[in-house]
């Protein structure tokens, strides 16, 4: 589920910490605090997964409501169902693997009725839902296009549910938006022939992503001073001591990237971190590591460092 970015970014965010507190923590700590982060990114994709499912159940008990006034209106008791019909959220609601997840986990949004509200709200307010409740002829594709865009435009929009995520969890801090396209990628995949099995995501696409967070993390953590030397010496006109602390930790990283893991091309490691550096440094940090970098990866090339093996691998940089 998790893409090697975002396992990057979550190895960044650990040695952040342990370094700031001068390594007093041990590895294996390290090690403990960056795959229970990786979990916590497992649990929210299912929690907002359950999202809405919750918001169509308030949905209908608010159509259940309307039907047992005193005085029900002809709209009351002939409802636009389409909705709370709908046939992938249905799937979502009967799907085993999710259903078992939330249990073991014991989760639920039962605590925030206001904000199940608020989003409910701020989908029947909207142009994508008016116009799916009235378009003629639903189908199950109509169904899959309309939750798509309804994660896309309204719920990643609503600014509440990521102040509600803060408070739940420190480490759903920067993860919604990236969970929340993990979900429309599954949602994509989904079949109106798989009733309730079909397939959530993993929590790795493979066991090379979790082998290569760990060997990433323990390679920066343990050759630390080695990577940081060869920085300086590449940026004589520069004060190490100057340079932005995280602006060294994403190079540190490139580093170990490139020397350790020989199936990655070098240009995907610069790019990986120079994104990095825009999204979590100055605006002119990608810049000068960016500039850094590529005396360093030239001198590791040189002094045969940089072992890439694959096809099309084989010299490259």
């Amino acid at each position: 589920m998790l893409s090697r970015r975002i396992l990057r970014i979550k190895i960044m965010q650990v040695l952040y910490a342990y370094f700031k507190h001068d390594g007093k923590s041990s590895l294996k700590k390290a090690e403990q605090e960056l795959f229970f982060s990786v979990e916590k990114a497992f649990d929210l994709y299912h929690y907002l997964f359950l999202l809405i499912v919750d918001i169509t159940i308030y949905a209908n008990s608010r159509i259940e409501l309307a039907k047992s006034k005193k005085i029900p209106t002809f709209e009351d008791l002939h409802p636009n169902t389409r909705f709370v019909d709908n046939k992938v959220i249905g799937q979502i609601g009967s799907n085993e693997q999710l259903n078992s997840f939330i249990q073991n986990k014991k989760m639920s949004w039962v605590q925030y009725p206001e904000l199940i509200k608020g989003i409910y709200n701020a989908i029947v307010e909207s142009k994508l839902y008016n116009d799916y409740i009235t378009s003629p002829n639903p189908s199950y594709e109509q169904d899959k296009d309309f939750l798509i865009d309804l994660y896309k435009e309204i719920i990643a929009g609503y600014e509440p549910l990521y102040q509600n995520l803060e408070e739940q969890s420190i480490y759903w801090n920067d993860e919604p938006e990236f969970i929340i396209s993990i979900i429309i990628k599954t949602l994509k995949g989904f079949k109106e022939t798989e009733v309730n099995g079909t397939k959530l995501l993993p929590l790795y696409k493979n066991e090379d992503d979790k082998e290569f967070a760990k060997k990433l993390l323990h390679k920066v953590v343990l050759k630390h001073t080695e990577y940081r030397e060869l920085i300086e010496k590449y940026s004589k006109n520069w004060d190490i001591d100057r340079i932005a602390f995280i602006d060294i930790l994403l190079m540190q990283m490139a580093i170990a990237e490139g020397i350790e893991f020989s199936s990655i091309p070098v240009k995907v490691t610069l790019n990986e971190y120079l994104e990095l550096a825009k999204y979590y440094s100055t605006i002119k940090s990608s810049v000068f590591i960016n500039g850094i970098l590529d005396k360093i990866f030239a001198h590791l090339k040189e002094s045969n460092q940089l072992n890439k093996k694959g096809r099309g691998l084989i010299g490259e940089i």
